[in-house]
């Protein structure tokens, strides 16, 4: 028997659904997702949530002439579906597949490429006025989840959005969760709006009670006001000047697309407050709403991964950040939304008191960390390194130009894979060596976390800790050095190559030492351990020994810790042969992270051709 699915090839088939299959298409959707996303891995949770407020979406406006921003766009599959990518989704967030965020380049119908939080309002506020400027009528719509609403980007876009006197459509996407549980005064606020039923029930009354008199419409918007003034804490959105409808059950199709079309109508801002439940269909995502925010391949029977896993990077500062907690009460976590993410689940649990989740809000993470600081803490940032790039200027001004003593742990760096060009964690190196106080380091293994971690929350200075998403690395257990400020550690020795590895590079070194071997070529293979000051002393020791010097990171070239290395030798030994192994400057695509190495040139093949190759061009 055909499905419903089956019907909807390309932009606008939902509108030949009729009505009263909405629900069954509904239940289609969410079958197609978990079927392919148990798969391919990818955002489950929160594309089960959306289903029906996409298609309300749909069936209100006229894509793409209309335009939809979505917030992170990690909610978009749904979107995907109905606008004629359902091919697409066996190669979703594989190399040169479809990506699991909207991308111009794959639909008109994506409007803006995003992955991020909090920036849809003021990408749709900008496509507004670019619409009115031109004479357009087309409708602009940006949906944002209550997470992103934790972000300050956010309430800028709304300060703005308040003078419009045009329509510009906001959907409030409510599921009380950003990836982990949500935080602060939104997410109160938001709650008890959700729970105003009292209201609810008054304003229908008020609404049928008038819709007779002559003079309905003004009427109707005085005794709105009026009840929201009784029933509404706040008032936050109307005191703005930004008009509110809601809340809408986001899982009723017919009601979203009301509450579109009559928002259509409104000649200014418009916020349509829509609830949903995150994983909504799929019992195990209910349950874990984080866990399936973006899951691996798993079992649909249950819900657990297809794959055991080796402990990553995440764990292991998962358990030293409890045990230095134990050790020091002044021992402080802060995270942007990203309990379970960084590893800092646990230690919440344990430490309640001492564990602050600000949302979404990587700039006040910074500056409440430089204040916690200021006060006699020791407070330790983590966050992902895509995420830290949005508080640059926190980093500079509060912590660095203050010399105060914060932590940050830089998770899910380098080269992340299946989430793309918006997640790779591929410029920290670069931007944090631009500012001055700033100690940047990196463990080549997973005692390296350990140790870094102990050194860092002594050294009473701003330092990064920098490592990179999945398994840890458990070679050389054996070499444990002490940790001191600015200095390598040597874990092979060599005599014609001397390879100065930052981070998770130290792996690959010892690979490429390991290939070149056979080749008649001897490597000696450094681990860098501190990015930022580099060990000079171990350089200009060991140079002279060595016939060529490898740089070798997961970061982009520029800035980066091979160019400053460089820039150091050729003050130094001028004239010595340097071999800068990192990322090219590009955006990196998606894919699984070992090709990307490969197709970057930094994985052990390719770098060990390189050496090989820079060696026969050396002069006689």
């Amino acid at each position: 028997m055909e499905k419903l699915l089956d019907r909807i090839n390309q932009t606008g088939d939902i509108k030949k659904i009729p009505p009263e299959q909405y629900n069954a298409l509904a239940a289609e959707i969410r079958e197609f997702l978990i079927d392919h996303v148990s798969v391919t891995g990818g955002h489950l949770a929160s594309n089960l949530g959306t289903v029906e407020l996409t298609m309300g979406l749909h069936l209100a406006l006229d894509l793409p002439r209309d335009r939809i921003i979505w917030d992170v766009g990690h909610q978009s599959y749904t979107h995907k579906l109905l606008t004629g990518r359902k091919a697409g989704f066996d190669t979703l967030r594989q190399y040169h597949g479809m990506s699991g965020f909207p991308k111009r380049s794959e639909s008109d119908c994506d409007s803006f490429d995003t992955g991020h939080a909090s920036n849809s309002i003021s990408a749709g506020l900008g496509l507004v006025r670019a619409r009115d400027l031109q004479g357009g009528t087309q409708t602009i719509v940006s949906v944002i989840g209550d997470g992103a609403l934790t972000g300050g980007l956010a309430y800028e876009g709304l300060n703005n959005a308040s003078q419009l006197k045009t329509n510009f459509i906001i959907v409030l996407n409510d599921n009380n969760r950003s990836i982990s549980e949500n935080v602060g005064g939104m997410h109160q606020y938001l709650n008890e709006m959700r729970s105003s039923n009292a209201y609810l029930d008054f304003r229908e009354k008020v609404y049928q009670s008038l819709k007779e008199s002559p003079r309905a419409m003004e009427r109707v918007r005085r005794a709105k006001n009026l009840v929201k003034s009784l029933f509404v804490p706040g008032m936050l959105f109307e005191n703005l000047g930004i008009t509110y409808l809601g809340p809408i059950d986001g899982h009723d199709v017919l009601a979203v697309k009301k509450a579109i079309q009559d928002a259509r109508n409104i000649r200014k801002a418009v916020i349509v407050h829509v609830c949903t439940k995150k994983g909504h269909g799929y019992l195990p995502a209910e349950k874990h709403p984080a866990r399936f925010h973006g899951t691996v391949p798993f079992e649909i029977e249950n819900g657990l991964p297809k794959s055991g896993s080796r402990v990553g990077y995440t764990d292991v500062f998962s358990t030293v950040m409890i045990k230095m907690a134990q050790r020091d009460p002044k021992v402080v976590a802060i995270t942007a939304a990203m309990a379970d993410g960084v590893g800092l689940k646990r230690f919440r649990n344990i430490y309640p008191d001492r564990f602050f989740d600000v949302g979404i809000a990587e700039e006040h993470a910074v500056t409440f960390a430089a204040g916690l600081a200021q006060g006699g803490m020791k407070p330790v940032v983590a966050v992902y390194s895509t995420f830290l790039q949005r508080a640059f200027d926190e980093i500079a001004e509060d912590v660095c130009m203050q010399d105060l003593p914060v932590v940050f742990a830089i998770d899910r760096a380098g080269l992340v894979g299946a989430d793309g060009e918006t997640h790779q964690g591929i410029y920290d190196y670069s931007y944090l060596s631009a500012i001055p106080n700033m100690v940047i380091c990196a463990p080549k293994n997973k005692w390296g976390v350990s140790d870094l971690i102990k050194f860092a929350l002594s050294y009473g200075h701003p330092i990064a800790i920098r490592y990179p998403r999945g398994a840890a690395w458990d070679g050389y257990p054996e070499l444990r050095t002490k940790v001191e400020l600015g200095k390598s550690e040597l874990v092979e020795e060599g005599s014609d190559v001397l390879l100065f590895a930052a981070g998770s590079m130290v792996e690959t070194a010892v690979s490429v030492r390991n290939l070149l071997l056979p080749r008649g070529i001897s490597c000696t293979v450094v681990n860098a351990r501190f990015i930022r000051p580099f060990d000079t002393e171990m350089l200009t020791e060991q140079l002279p020994k060595h016939r060529l010097l490898v740089t070798m990171e997961e970061n982009v070239k520029s800035g980066g810790f091979g160019e400053h290395v460089e820039a150091w030798v050729l003050e130094n030994f001028p004239g010595y042969p340097v071999l800068p192994i990192a990322i090219p400057d590009q955006f990196v695509e998606q894919g699984n992270a070992d090709l990307l190495k490969k197709e970057v040139g930094i994985d052990a093949q390719t770098v060990a051709g390189r050496v090989e190759n820079a060696l026969q061009k050396e002069p006689e």
